[in-house]
């Protein structure tokens, strides 16, 4: 079973939300998806919560953890979103980048377009590596 780790500064916003899209549209026999951040927050972001919500995907209670050289160690994949040099380099490790805002105090419908794009671009992960519901 493969493990993606998607990854962003505060574990609050864009890594949540990739990590919950993964985990309702993948395979979970072939692969499951966790998140973490450089800086957790000590929540995940109302306005996050707010819109995965509104596509049935609940975030709420999920608390941000720390993104260490062991967790990322774990993972088949590491996607960061914004963490840059923060984020761990693990030797083997295959690693994409996804240049995503932070929905962080951004109006409801600029977050919704964030979490549209994120879940498009979990959809296409997903599609490409086989690991889609079937």
């Amino acid at each position: 079973m493969k493990k993606v780790l998607f990854a962003c500064i505060h574990n609050a916003g864009r890594s949540q939300m990739a990590a919950a899209w993964f985990n309702a549209l993948a395979d979970r026999d072939k692969a499951s998806a966790i998140s973490a951040g450089t800086d957790p927050g000590t929540r995940v972001h109302p306005e996050v919560v707010n819109a995965m919500r509104e596509v049935g995907v609940e975030v709420e209670g999920i608390t941000p953890r720390k993104l260490t050289d062991e967790l990322a160690a774990t993972a088949s994949i590491l996607i960061t979103m914004g963490c840059g040099e923060a984020c761990p380099v693990v030797p083997g490790l295959r690693r994409m980048d996804w240049p995503l805002d932070d929905p962080k105090g951004k109006p409801i419908e600029r977050v919704r377009e964030i979490r549209d794009e994120v879940r498009g671009r979990v959809s296409e992960l997903l599609r490409d590596e086989g690991w889609s519901k079937a």
